[in-house]
């Protein structure tokens, strides 16, 4: 029997997050009627993540790098070597809350010209996370810098599905054929600004990516709040501009430089006042932003990774 979806998880030094990610995936296929497999990349990790994922009775394959790759990358990898007519991408810090396959694939179902399927994220609190947005440009920059991204650039609210610009890979559902007809994720956004390029590219080809509230996943957010914030800073910053200089001018792109530093500076003021907040950190997006090519960010670190200790 034909697979109808491949859930594909990306897992990069998370054993435990990814045990539990592929114990909600076990979940969710007992309650579906229709043929599902489990692809695992890890991503070169040294904690036995690679093991885990073997011996967990949910995994169809696993796919152990030996050395480290970007998310666009080892997304691809695991999208070309799917068998389902749906991809379920997902981190491997990502846990799928029940029904949220069967409602991201009857999304899909029901809109044929829609690609893509982003899940409603909760953050381990049960709080709602931000997980769909606008195309960045200007105007959603200046919405940030006078404080209204949450009404004009946020799209992940309400309760009914509804078509969005972009929503995050964390849990998103994507039609195959549509990402091979764009040639999968580009590779030049080591991680970061990757799914905004990828669902930008789906939209030029005629495709739509939906919000869908009633498909939930809990997200550790392992990403953006581990180890080496200096470098995950450096990638955000760097591969903003990527996206910028890719789909607009390069104008446009120092005006995004310049109010994006700015609302980083305004909370960096802030954070002086207010507990719990490090300013210091919110500088470091400042000069970041101002100059995106300097610095070391997630790309150098796994090319260290990859060259191995030094003797």
């Amino acid at each position: 029997m034909a697979v109808e979806l491949s859930y594909c998880v990306v897992n990069t030094e998370q054993r435990e997050f990814l045990v539990r990610c592929l114990d909600a995936i076990a979940a969710e296929r007992a309650t579906l009627d229709f043929p599902t497999e489990v692809l695992v990349l890890d991503n070169a990790s040294s904690d036995g993540s690679a093991g885990a994922a073997r011996r967990h009775p949910t995994t169809t394959t696993v796919v152990a790098l030996e050395h480290r790759r970007g998310k666009g990358e080892n997304d691809s990898d695991l999208l070309q070597r799917a068998r389902g007519r749906y991809c379920l991408l997902l981190n491997e810090d990502s846990e799928l809350l029940p029904g949220a396959t069967a409602a991201l694939r009857a999304a899909l179902d029901a809109q044929p010209a829609a690609a893509a399927a982003g899940a409603r994220l909760l953050r381990p609190d049960g709080r709602m996370q931000p997980s769909a947005w606008r195309f960045p440009t200007v105007l959603t920059a200046l919405a940030g810098a006078l404080v209204l991204h949450r009404r004009f650039t946020v799209q992940s609210r309400g309760d009914e599905i509804r078509r969005v610009d972009w929503a995050q890979s964390a849990a998103l559902l994507v039609r195959r054929e549509a990402a091979e007809q764009i040639g999968w994720f580009d590779p030049a956004f080591f991680v970061y600004s990757d799914e905004v390029d990828f669902c930008r590219r789906l939209r030029d080809a005629g495709w739509r990516t939906l919000y869908v509230p009633g498909a939930a996943a809990v997200h550790h957010e392992q990403l953006s709040t581990g180890r080496v914030p200096e470098r995950r800073i450096v990638e955000l910053s760097r591969n903003r501009d990527v996206y910028m200089r890719k789909h607009h001018t390069v104008p446009a792109a120092w005006v995004v430089r310049l109010l994006t530093a700015f609302t980083y500076a305004a909370r960096a003021l802030a954070a002086v006042a207010l507990p719990g907040h490090d300013p210091r950190r919110y500088w470091r997006h400042v000069t970041a932003t101002l100059r995106p090519g300097r610095g070391e960010g997630l790309r150098e670190a796994a090319s260290e990774h990859n060259r191995g200790p030094r003797l």
